[in-house]
């Protein structure tokens, strides 16, 4: 079992450095009860593997398959979940608030 590091942003690196393609997905912006602040990242490479937490589990499988699109686009999105948005109950954010995501795609 290889132990992956903690923090998204060193297994950003140890990714690209291995020739991975990868995406950093960052909370860019919160209002009213969120489970990360904003700075919060998720680093998610090729495979669909992923590093970090956006909001506790509530809206991370949503965000991996965005994220997979950046990375075979190479187009950045910002992406939206909120009391107000249908897909919220969908991917499980049920807490009342609003996450605002950037994702990226990283290459060295």
């Amino acid at each position: 079992m290889t132990s992956l590091p903690s923090n998204p942003i060193d297994q950003l690196f140890e990714w690209t450095a291995r020739g991975q393609k990868a995406a950093l997905a960052t909370v860019v912006s919160t209002w009213g009860s969120s489970p990360r602040p904003p700075g919060s990242h998720l680093a998610i490479n090729e495979s669909g593997d992923f590093v970090g937490s956006l909001s506790g589990g509530c809206i991370e499988g949503a965000v991996v398959d965005a994220a997979l699109a950046v990375i075979k686009t190479g187009k950045t999105q910002l992406l939206d979940y909120g009391v107000t948005n249908e897909m919220a109950w969908e991917v499980g954010l049920a807490c009342g608030g609003k996450v605002t995501v950037f994702v990226e795609p990283i290459s060295l």
